[in-house]
């Protein structure tokens, strides 16, 4: 009788070996910026090891396998570390920041058709030339343009070149507590300059450089748009939602319905993912099959299939999951067709493996990491679930299943999604059962709509249904959200605790899986080791005391704080309009666990403006104040102007001892200038929340 034996993972799946030194490299260059002089040695001398060791006696290199296994894992090491700084256009010599000086011109091409927002226009641009003088030096770059919405400038489209002149701006975070790392997300993009421009700042030439084939995929997208807008009219709630579900367009969606949907756990369904292309994979299938013209030939079909595929996922803007699900169906089409059939988990490593060489900034992409993470989910924990219950019914068993699909894939990425968006959505079963498939359905009709919308009468149809569906989507999801125990929120997260949940999730999995007696320990000490991490942190938050003076353009934003009790002053607007609170303050707040708003804290005593936390001094100034002449000085350790008071530090300085002065993000730029040249005329010490970031101070 034979015998059955379990073929190890890395051996069934060898991409798994090859994608782990490449990740290693990608975080080394990235964390460590290795200089190219040494990339370019390591990979010589590895290089060289490698070719040696085949000059070694086959006797030799039987007995040293690690040996080789060794060179080969430092060699892709050294080529992710060799991709991650190609990438970094910073280091071309053509880069304009290499250049750049703030008298020159910039020739720069619009990237992408204009976005709007609430006061400006918004658009990606290239930078072609650098005008110097007479001189005129080819460059290349990204820079992220805003424009002022000047009725009287001529419009601008994809390809248009215009002539600036305008001092750039480097893309800087806004130092809020747990804010989003936006410099470094543009980085990532490759984009470390903005710029501001009025009508008079920017001159629009006669030239125009668009690539073909973008200007298709744009003609294509606004002709898709154009068609969903005319039929898909009931009211902005279902054009906006209908656009997301088919090409990923977000400009027209409504903040709180999205916020609805993320709460509900069903987001994914609006932001175009792996399962929108899974969902055209199957049609696109069914559809070639039964073309007598091509069901012929296995390679047409192939080809029709990824033409078209990657045709949708150009069209929705190439995101990494996207990418991801587009390089996957490619590998299982191909393999399909030449009956190669490989391991499910080499496939998913050798599509991450090829999407990290054609960008290794993948690797800190959300969707990317997301995607990868659910199917990884899916792969392993799908029957597993599924096998909890047996169920005759067949309807009730299809829903079983797809809940099981869920549950799966929340499984991998439920730490991922709390660190990131501090969140859990208590009811994604619920919605995901009802959501799911009507999304589906919403997306073929859309794909109907856009097929046929040119046959008089039925585009008009179609766009009914689309929209009654779309609408009856929404009413759920929104009926749903109001359940006051439908989302989880506030969950503080770090980096130490999400990799210890992964930890407890894993070694948990793999002990009920597999009966596994050391992973049960493991589990079991993860598990301890989260309890304890956790518990050192709130002991942390009981004990803060600090300041913080947030950097709100154009706002007055501060909190003392105390334990997980804060007292706000600033401007009122931040407290009504919830985009503002969310964006700028609740991410510090999630952070710091500051649960509970406080009229008066027990360390914090106010006599109007003035102010003492624990031992600290605090004076906020926001408006103009005269001040008599005293005989001594009063002492004090934090003067904030805010607002643009008319006042001079030479006034403050005669009546206070002040240790620092801040000037936060109310006041204009060239009045913290002012002051601030003013300090260092009289040797004190001064901070710009403007320019370097929100202010904390904690208190002792």
């Amino acid at each position: 009788m034979s015998k059955n034996f379990d073929v190890p993972i890395w051996k069934s799946a060898p991409f798994i070996r090859l994608l782990l030194p490449l990740v290693a490299g990608i975080l080394l260059q990235w964390y460590l910026q290795i200089s190219i002089e040494f990339i370019i040695t390591a990979s010589i001398s590895f290089t060289a090891a490698n070719l040696l060791v085949y000059l070694l006696p086959f006797s030799l290199r039987f007995k040293l396998p690690f040996l080789q296994g060794l060179l080969i894992n430092l060699l892709l090491i050294t080529f992710g570390l060799l991709l991650t700084w190609q990438k970094d256009t910073r280091h071309s010599g053509e880069w304009f920041g290499n250049y750049y000086q703030h008298s020159d011109y910039l020739a720069i091409r619009i990237n992408e058709p204009l976005v709007e927002k609430t006061k400006s226009f918004k658009a990606d641009g290239v930078v072609k030339y650098l005008i110097r003088g007479d001189s005129i030096i080819k460059c290349k770059g990204k820079i992220l343009l805003y424009f002022s919405k000047d009725s009287t400038a001529p419009p601008l489209h994809y390809g248009d070149i215009i002539l600036i002149s305008k001092k750039l701006q480097g893309i800087k975070n806004s130092g809020n507590p747990g804010a989003f790392n936006y410099q470094r997300y543009a980085a990532f993009q490759q984009v470390f300059h903005n710029v501001f421009l009025k009508e008079n700042d920017w001159v629009k030439t006669d030239d125009k450089n668009p690539d073909r084939f973008r200007q298709f995929i744009f003609t294509t997208r606004e002709n898709i748009l154009s068609i969903l807008r005319k039929n898909v009219s009931s009211s902005k709630d279902e054009l906006g939602i209908a656009q997301a579900l088919l090409i990923g367009y977000t400009n027209d969606l409504d903040k709180d319905l999205v916020q609805a949907y993320s709460n509900t756990g069903v987001v994914h369904i609006i932001a175009i993912s792996g399962m929108h292309l899974g969902l055209i994979y199957v049609l696109l299938l069914w559809i070639f099959k039964r073309l007598p013209a091509i069901n012929r030939s296995k390679i047409l079909q192939v080809l029709l299939v990824l033409g078209c595929l990657w045709l949708f996922a150009l069209l929705t803007g190439a995101s990494a999951s996207v990418v991801r699900a587009a390089v996957m169906f490619t590998f299982i089409t191909v393999g399909s067709t030449f009956q190669k059939q490989s391991s499910i988990y080499n496939s998913l490593a050798a599509s991450a493996f090829v999407m990290l060489c054609y960008n290794p900034y993948f690797l800190w992409d959300v969707g990317f990491q997301l995607s990868y993470l659910a199917v990884v989910g899916i792969i392993i924990f799908q029957k597993p679930v599924y096998n909890w219950f047996y169920i005759k019914n067949k309807w009730i068993d299809k829903a079983w299943k797809l809940a099981a699909i869920s549950i799966a894939a929340q499984i991998l990425t439920f730490p991922v999604c709390i660190y990131y968006f501090h969140q859990f959505p208590n009811l994604f079963l619920l919605t995901n059962i009802i959501a799911v498939p009507l999304s589906s359905i919403i997306l073929y009709a859309e794909i109907a709509l856009v097929s046929l919308a040119a046959v008089p009468g039925l585009g008009f149809i179609l766009g009914k249904i689309v929209a009654i569906l779309v609408a009856a989507m929404n009413g759920i999801i929104l009926w749903i959200n109001q359940f006051p125990f439908t989302v989880w929120d506030k969950i503080p997260s770090t980096v130490l605790s999400t990799w210890l949940l992964y930890v407890v999730v894993v070694s948990v999995s793999a002990w009920l899986l597999n009966k596994n007696k050391s992973a049960f320990i493991i589990s079991l000490c993860s598990l301890l080791a989260f309890v304890v991490v956790q518990a050192n942190f709130k002991w942390q938050i009981y004990q803060q005391q600090k300041l913080i003076v947030y950097n709100v353009p154009q706002h007055q934003a501060i909190d003392f704080i105390e334990g997980n009790n804060y007292h706000f002053k600033g401007d009122s607007v931040l407290l009504e309009d919830g985009m503002l609170q969310n964006f700028h303050l609740k991410p510090g707040r999630i952070a710091l666990q500051l649960t509970k708003p406080s009229v008066r804290l027990n360390n914090l005593a106010q006599v109007n403006n003035f102010y003492q936390l624990n031992e600290k001094k605090i004076l906020v100034i926001d408006r103009p104040l005269q001040f008599e002449s005293i005989s001594q000085k009063t002492d004090i350790d934090i003067i904030i102007i805010s607002r643009g008071p008319k006042i001079y530090i030479a006034s403050l300085a005669a009546v206070f001892n002040c240790k620092q002065y801040i000037f936060d993000a109310s006041n204009s730029l060239w009045k913290i200038d002012k002051w601030q040249k003013e300090c260092e005329e009289l040797h004190l010490r001064s901070y710009s929340v403007q320019e370097q970031g929100a202010f904390v101070f904690e208190v002792n």
